[in-house]
């Protein structure tokens, strides 16, 4: 079996991420031959459906756009094969959320159709339909990093391994290019469609959410599956494919030639055993109750198990010899067993779990923080945006703690390559993750097509509860990527700082004294790595308010304008809207977009200390502002929530204003600026390993 995996470890990924796939196209077929209700149902979801493809067909164009200049520089600075890995990556990583999104956008009236039946169907149907996202995330990841690996090593493309997974971060920075143009441009529309709709629908017009009678509410709805569904699919997606190239990286670094077959075999095996588990724990996921979450969790609970055990025999195989030849080696990883190894990936494992803990205890309506901000919510707008503040702020130590206790414990079982291995394991996870999130819009939207389409009660005391369990699922997740974000970024620093060295030899450069935090060039760059989160922020949040005024106008524009629409005689024109926030959200993503590559490319060519200083204060300062952002937006929408489920005088009480102004507050925080922050980081590092070359020693 040790020889199988060392031959054809590309080939038992392959075969992995196939199910993954198999399992999307199976999925789809039974999802799409369910009723998807009355006539009034189906337009509102094709209503839903035109405007999300409309949204990401113009935003690809702009980002082909901006990649075609990119992959010309790549092939000039790089090589060739770094340049095809830039386009594989870009387009796996559109084709995820593309798909997954249109698949989305269909389930929601399935969904509603089903909750006739009760929570059970319609859990069945919201789920299956967020797993196909998942799944296609981890499936086509996997395809695009070991088959272009395996093609360049089969075809001779590349001298070495070596050669063939630097040319793999070429794939990564595609995938995060797209990452953080979907993540931003779809933050921008969801909040700029529903702060507007919000503002004007709720709290001037007094109707509530998603009435037909709102202009903005096919835009919101809209918003929802651009953002969260597509928009955290490509997120993960390079998460998950630069992380397995970033320990490829590591593993061929630490081992030179001597095993490097395996330890670039290595990952890629981990990531495909773990595809098998989460196919697993995605079949088993169901009630016969109206216990959701723990239904959700449950498969997840399965998933994790699964994956450590299936970690182990794969450890052993693929790492006993390399591990037993390090006398031969530089001593890396030191004294590191097959077990200290599979320890590390026990460790990112239980990292996954302690994040979901963690974020749900910030984020749901059952516990103190959330309770506080309701509560604040009494003496006016005011005390609620300062509780609010002080809760995101404060969910931010546990996480940090967290992370920091895993980094010190794989770090002492197997140094920098132990991190890498217990990121990868978190990683383990991805698929599932992404279910989790994209059944969020799901029935967001489910419960949009019931309101609009006029279906009995019966049917919204089925969707609400689903949605409420999406928004917790929603911010967990994000919760999630935020902490494989940090962790997948320290790994890539540590794999520039190789790279760097390995440049710095061959060039007869010293380096004795690399990112020595006493030189003022270090100080620099952390300085200006920690700015670019903010400025980066700062035009996000901007740009929501921005987008978001131009729909508070045409909202009341077309209430001024068509009297009819409050009274059921005139309906208002959603396209209008829809269009609107297409075009504003994708003028505005442009300019963030580019700071984490135009700025590492500015400061390297000036000073590679800065350079290295600069990616630190990235990634610190990221962590801590985007956990600080999403956990307290959350906070803030399950505040409003509990409120409006009648606490503190429900609806319409003085507040309810006050919660509605910090859930406001809030929507650009978790789903615009905190989410996309992730991709940022990882671009920034991404960007400092292509440029070496060209860095100023």
């Amino acid at each position: 079996m040790t020889e199988f995996l060392t031959d054809h470890g590309v080939l038992v990924a392959l075969v992995c991420a196939g199910f993954a796939v198999v399992y999307g196209i199976v999925v789809t077929q039974r999802l799409l031959a369910k009723p998807a209700g009355n006539e009034r149902m189906q337009e509102i979801s094709g209503a839903i459906q035109e405007g999300a493809s409309a949204y990401l067909r113009r935003q690809y164009m702009i980002i082909g756009a901006v990649a075609i200049p990119l992959i010309i520089l790549l092939a000039i600075l790089q090589n060739w094969q770094t340049a095809v890995g830039f386009i594989i990556g870009g387009t796996l990583s559109g084709a995820t959320g593309f798909i997954g999104m249109n698949l989305s956008v269909r389930a929601n009236s399935r969904v509603a159709e089903a909750a006739r039946g009760g929570v059970p169907p319609a859990l069945d149907v919201a789920f299956k339909g967020g797993s196909v996202t998942g799944m296609l995330v981890v499936g086509l990841a996997l395809i695009g990093v070991a088959g272009y690996f395996g093609i360049l090593t089969v075809t001779g493309a590349v001298d070495s391994d070596k050669e063939a997974v630097d040319a793999l971060i070429g794939l990564g920075f595609g995938g995060s290019l797209i990452s953080v143009f979907a993540r931003l441009g779809g933050g921008i529309f969801t909040k700029a469609a529903d702060v507007g709709a919000d503002l004007v629908g709720k709290v001037e017009a007094g109707i509530p959410e998603d009435d037909p009678r709102n202009p903005a509410v096919i835009a919101d709805n809209v918003g929802d599956n651009v953002g969260d569904c597509a928009g955290m699919a490509a997120d993960l997606f390079e998460t998950y494919a630069v992380t397995t190239v970033a320990v490829m990286l590591l593993g061929v670094l630490y081992f030179a030639d001597s095993f490097s077959t395996e330890l670039a075999m290595y990952p890629l095996v981990l990531g495909g055993v773990a595809i098998v588990a989460s196919i697993i724990g995605a079949l088993l996921v169901g009630t016969k109750s109206d216990r959701v979450e723990g239904a959700l969790y449950r498969g997840l609970a399965i998933s994790g198990v699964l994956s450590i055990a299936a970690f182990y025999p794969v450890t052993d195989w693929l790492m006993a010899d390399p591990l037993a030849g390090l006398d031969e080696v530089t001593g890396a990883l030191a004294n590191a067993t097959v077990t200290d190894l599979w320890l590390c990936s026990v460790i990112g494992v239980a990292v996954t779990a302690l994040l979901f803990v963690i974020t749900d205890y910030y984020t749901s309506t059952r516990f103190r923080p959330v309770k506080t901000i309701a509560a604040a919510s009494k003496t006016g707008h005011a005390t609620n945006i300062i509780q609010g503040l002080a809760q995101g702020f404060q969910a931010t130590a546990a996480p940090a703690l967290v992370i920091a206790l895993a980094i010190l414990a794989a770090n002492e079982l197997a140094g920098v390559y132990g991190i890498g291995i217990a990121v990868m394991a978190q990683l383990s996870l991805t698929g599932l993750i992404v279910a989790l999130d994209a059944f969020g819009p799901i029935t967001d939207n489910a419960g949009g097509v019931a309101e609009m389409a006029d279906l009995p009660e019966d049917v919204r005391n089925v969707t609400d509860p689903l949605d409420a369990v999406g928004n917790t699922t929603k911010a967990v997740t994000k919760g999630y990527a935020i902490g494989s974000a940090a962790l997948a970024a320290l790994v890539l620093f540590a794999a520039f700082k190789f790279e760097l060295e390995e440049e710095a030899i061959s060039q007869g450069v010293g380096l004795e004294n690399l990112f020595n935090l006493a030189t003022p060039d270090v100080l620099i760059g952390l300085i200006i790595g920690g700015m670019m989160v903010y400025l980066f922020s700062a035009l996000a949040i901007e740009a929501v308010g921005r987008a978001g005024g131009q729909v508070v106008e045409e909202v009341r524009r077309q209430f001024r304008e068509k009297p009819g629409i409050m009274e059921g005689t005139e309906k208002p024109d959603y396209r209008q809207s829809v269009g609107l926030v297409t075009a504003a959200a994708q003028k505005e993503m442009i300019l963030p977009s580019l700071i984490p590559i135009v700025v590492p490319v500015v400061v390297g060519l000036l000073s590679v200390d800065a350079l290295g200083g600069l990616l630190i204060g990235v990634i610190v300062v990221g962590l801590f502002a985007a956990v600080s952002m999403t956990a307290g937006g959350g906070a803030w929408d399950n505040a409003k929530k509990l409120i409006e489920d009648g606490a503190y005088g429900g609806k319409g009480s003085e507040a309810h204003a006050a919660s509605v102004t910090g859930d406001t507050v809030g929507d650009p925080y978790k789903d615009t600026a905190g989410p996309a922050i992730n991709p940022m980081i990882k671009v920034a590092n991404i960007v400092a390993i292509l440029i070496i070359p060209i860095v100023h020693f």
